[in-house]
């Protein structure tokens, strides 16, 4: 398989760069190594769930939507890799894996769901360990395959919300780098150029970690999609002076009012969207939605000080400061102009849209 291709039938998909595969040659996982990014493009091939979880919180694997399917790709390869003979035996070094997976980050629920769908199908007592080691891993195949499907027809429910020549802003990655392939905030952005709009993309840099110009403007420039990048602090005068038409961005986490946990940043460019007038859009699969959390329960991951006082490994801040290096804020749902899913386009009230779309009451 290509690096970009994907084949559906007899039909070509461009799903841009494929960030997780499975290799069944000798039962191992492939995943782009986001670290090395945009100078170098480079797999690291996972033998042991342990792997996959290191990659997960050192960022060599980042967005919400590819550690969830990493993760139960983990967690498959981890009972595949079992030499237990029992079931007790073989449930307890799972239970050592799903918890291990777990504990990597605390913010994107896309890992707690992926990896209770697979963990489910261990459960059943009725099975073997040799039939459940089969059915966990075609379970994280059919999830990978999903995703791919799931962006696409989200990514088309969101393109009707783009006119041609919309200068479109985005922020951190939502592409096909944070998903297994197309994206969900830039998957929309590629569904509206394949049907012939002319869209232009602003990339925030995203500090500090610069997931906007190291991951989106590499996969953007990758694809031949036109885009900038602008310093953070610059959003403000961007949309002051008009050079910003819609705003569109992923989701680590949506609770069922509609509040959406992102990358921190989020919230205050959605602040300034509100004031300029300009839509601020949300792109998330439902398997990003939390319906049993409030934003109390929630907890915003912090990351290492070193992220905020070094770039490119040279300190750029005087020894013995504090940081505060929180990695998610939350946008309530005042400032969210609609949530974009596979299911449709969710408009406010979103604890009523929310509910209809997953058959829920309030």
């Amino acid at each position: 398989m290509a690096d970009s291709i994907k084949q559906k039938g007899s039909t070509t998909i461009d799903y841009g760069l494929l960030t997780i595969r499975w290799d069944d040659k000798d039962n191992s996982i492939l995943l782009i190594d986001q670290r090395r990014l945009p100078n170098k493009l480079e797999y690291i091939r996972c033998t042991d769930y342990k792997q996959v979880a290191e990659c997960i919180k050192n960022l060599a694997i980042r967005g919400a939507p590819a550690i969830g399917v990493a993760a139960a790709l983990a967690l498959a390869l981890a009972a595949l890799k079992s030499r237990a003979r029992d079931k007790d035996a073989f449930m307890h070094e799972l239970n050592v894996a799903y918890n291990t997976l777990r504990a990597t980050r605390p913010t994107a629920v896309n890992l707690f769901w992926a990896l209770e769908r697979v963990m489910s199908i261990a459960r059943d007592t009725s099975k073997s360990i040799e039939e459940v080691k089969d059915l966990m891993l075609k379970e994280a195949l059919t999830m990978l395959n999903e995703d791919l499907e799931v962006n696409r027809s989200l990514a088309y429910n969101g393109s009707t919300l783009m006119n041609d020549g919309d200068r479109v802003l985005t922020h951190c990655n939502a592409g096909a780098l944070a998903t297994v392939g197309y994206g969900t905030a830039l998957g929309v952005i590629r569904a509206s150029i394949e049907q012939g709009k002319r869209l232009s993309v602003i990339a925030t840099e995203t500090r500090p970690v610069m997931q906007g110009s190291r991951l989106t403007a590499f996969e953007l420039k990758h694809d031949g999609i036109d885009v900038s990048i602008v310093p953070d602090t610059a959003v403000a005068l961007l949309m002051a002076r008009g050079m910003i038409d819609k705003v569109i961005v992923g989701a680590d986490r949506v609770l069922r009012d509609g509040h959406v946990f992102n990358k921190i940043g989020t919230y205050q460019i959605a602040l300034l969207a509100k004031e300029h007038k300009i839509p601020f859009y949300v792109a998330a699969p439902l398997s990003s939605f939390d319906l049993s959390s409030s934003v109390k329960d929630v907890i915003i991951e912090e990351r290492a000080f070193d992220e905020v006082v070094k770039v490119g490994g040279k300190r750029i801040a005087p020894k013995g400061v504090r940081v505060f290096n929180p990695a998610f804020d939350v946008t309530p749902p005042h400032l969210i102009s609609a949530i974009i899913t596979e299911r449709g386009v969710l408009e406010p009230p979103y604890e009523e849209s929310i509910a209809r779309v997953f058959n829920t009451k309030r």
